[in-house]
């Protein structure tokens, strides 16, 4: 097979091992940082970036990221992900009738929510996915994650790492102006990252630990017609060829507004899962978000002329879990 940096756009849709495997060895940045590291690509981000980032708060607008956490969701139960049950413990109604035991009229409400940690916008740690048996740094699987958690990698190392220079890329409505969302099963290329940055200027030029949002518009779509198939069917999405693009730009992060961050269906006519996960996250190290909100983003982007803002996406401090959920917010 033809070496991925040669033609980084050519798939043999026939072999998935061999073209995953290529990309995995091209790309992968095991020991870059230290045989003992738990954070990958977060790496990128250090204190000069953060800077960068902080400068960009200029008027304080605020916006948020995060779709809702609640049983209208987009989760069907595929691997037992199913959407947030939100139970009250403690009600007003106990309050009036006095009999939560507390002194002088006081009274409170209590609740409880029990959820898949990646049922809504989350990020996906550095132990969510293996290849061939191994985890981030070239470790054994099951070295690292066992029926106790994330026991090297767990998403409780990430919690202040997760702020940086954020850049949206509208892919939606780069590619597909008129309605702003590309069709279920468009794989976006390098190329079209790289077109996207330079129609949209300056501002979304991207750079070493830079955090990348991809707007596709599947989520408008699903706002406007129904959820449908929106937790795990076709959707448009990250192609394995940008692997070597995530590689060489040194990106700290990529979330995008979809169950699965890349193309559904993959990129081959022979049975594949998620074959651009099992070379970010194990191999390159890269965290990973899906499920994000990025509509009202796009509009305050396309409105300002400006795609760059400071983007506050820290995950919860979870012990030994291998994804959290996020309230991501950029700030303008």
């Amino acid at each position: 097979m033809t070496a991925p940096a040669e033609h980084p756009e050519a798939l043999d849709r026939s072999d998935p091992e061999a073209e995953i495997n290529a990309r995995a060895e091209a790309y992968r940045n095991w020991g870059r940082w230290g045989e003992d590291d738990v954070l990958g690509t977060l790496n990128y981000v250090d204190a000069a970036k953060r800077r960068q980032a902080a400068a960009l708060v200029t008027d304080g607008t605020v916006v948020s990221l995060t779709q809702s956490f609640d049983m209208n969701g987009p989760q069907k139960g595929w691997r037992r992900r199913t959407n947030p049950v939100h139970t009250m413990l403690d009600t007003g109604t106990d309050a009036e009738r006095g009999n939560q035991g507390f002194p002088h009229g006081i009274g409170g409400a209590d609740d409880i929510v029990a959820m898949p940690l990646q049922c809504s916008t989350q990020w996906d740690g550095l132990g969510h996915i293996f290849d061939h048996g191994f985890a981030w740094n070239g470790r054994r699987a099951g070295d690292v994650v066992t029926s106790d958690g994330d026991l090297v990698t767990g998403i409780e190392h990430a919690t202040a790492a997760g702020v940086s220079r954020g850049v949206l890329l509208d892919l939606g409505r780069h590619l597909f102006p008129a309605t702003g969302e590309l069709p279920d099963g468009y794989a976006i290329t390098a190329a079209d990252l790289d077109a996207c940055i330079a129609s949209q200027g300056a501002t979304s030029a991207v750079g070493t630990g830079d955090m990348i949002v991809v707007r596709t518009g599947q989520l408008a779509r699903a706002k406007r017609d129904g959820w449908g198939d929106y937790a795990g069917g076709p959707a448009p999405g990250l192609s394995l060829t940008t692997a070597g693009w995530i590689h060489r730009t040194e990106v700290a992060a990529i979330a995008t507004d979809t169950w699965g961050f890349e193309v559904r269906p993959n990129e081959f006519d022979v049975a594949a899962f998620q074959p651009l996960h099992q070379v970010a996250i194990p191999n390159i190290g890269l965290t990973i978000g899906e499920l994000w909100d990025l509509d009202e983003l796009a509009e305050s982007c396309l409105a300002r002329g400006r795609y760059e803002f400071l983007l506050v996406a820290s995950p919860l401090a979870i012990t030994g879990a291998v994804g959290s959920p996020i309230n991501p917010v950029a700030i303008f």
